[in-house]
């Protein structure tokens, strides 16, 4: 009987865990589409192209950040745990633009293959992949991915609780 209450509370403790750390990427990843898109916006502006895919952010972080956890439970990056913060952070941080890219290939192969319902319509979707822009949006999941995954390595290297109390109570916490 009390290995049943301990294996439950395990999973709601890891549950919640996990819902938490999901809501932590999403508003993250958000917060920088939304900065991105922003930026596009007004580059487009100078050039009088009106660009409105505002929710385009939002959608996007709410799938990248179940895909973020789905690749920290797969444990990708987890080798260079006992590196340098930097390489383990360069490195989670290649292999997180890697593993998302290649979500994305996946998910335009799909979307292509039920707007065309043909195998060509699924490859022909992904014909935008060698494109500047294509690239660039990965160089910019890269670029969010280094502060992103700096910060998890010195939470799980100082503890989370330690990295709430300097945000929250100040220096004088530590």
């Amino acid at each position: 009987m009390e290995t049943e209450k301990t294996s439950k509370k395990s999973f709601k403790e890891k549950f919640i865990k996990e819902f938490i750390e999901y809501w932590v990427n999403v508003v993250y990843l958000a917060l920088f589409f939304a900065v991105f898109i922003c930026y596009k916006r007004l580059v487009l502006a100078e050039h009088g192209i009106v660009y409105t895919d505002w929710g385009f952010g939002l959608i996007n972080a709410l799938i990248l950040g179940k895909v973020v956890s789905i690749g920290s439970m797969m444990r990708l990056g987890g080798r260079s745990e006992n590196k340098p913060l930097i390489w383990s952070t360069l490195t989670r941080s290649v292999l997180f633009t890697i593993w998302l890219a290649l979500f994305n290939a996946v998910e335009l192969m799909v979307r292509g293959f039920f707007s065309n319902y043909t195998f060509q319509g699924s490859l022909d979707a992904l014909s935008h992949i060698g494109t500047y822009e294509y690239f660039s949006g990965s160089l910019v999941v890269f670029a969010s991915f280094i502060p992103f995954f700096a910060f998890k390595e010195i939470s799980e290297a100082l503890g989370p609780k330690m990295i709430l109390d300097l945000f929250t109570k100040g220096k004088q916490s530590i």
